[in-house]
């Protein structure tokens, strides 16, 4: 599915999909803890203006995919002593990620 001036959607719920690393030298949206983590697309929440172009007086465009991503938290922190159960939901730019 592709929307006019729009990145098409990659993933479906389900997806297995890897939070990309980096640290531009501009604004970004992407919580240094998550990155090079693997995890479970949750939800497709929309597609939006990229807030990373929005941030520099840019347009917005391409708009991006923005997918709510579910990370076990005993992968995020190895000293995390809850239920492995225990999960994080994350609302990731579809730029920021890659199948895993």
């Amino acid at each position: 599915m592709t929307t006019a001036n729009s990145e098409p959607i990659l993933y479906r719920n389900g997806a297995a999909v890897r939070v990309r690393s980096g640290a531009p030298p501009h604004h970004f949206r992407t919580p240094a803890y998550i990155q090079g983590h693997t995890g479970v697309v949750d939800a497709l929440c929309g597609v939006y203006p990229n807030p990373e172009s929005l941030a520099h007086g840019g347009d917005g465009r391409p708009r991006q995919p923005l997918y709510r991503i579910r990370l076990r938290q005993a992968d995020l922190w190895p000293d995390y002593a809850g239920s492995p159960a225990d999960s994080l939901l994350v609302d990731v730019y579809q730029h920021w990620l890659e199948p895993a």
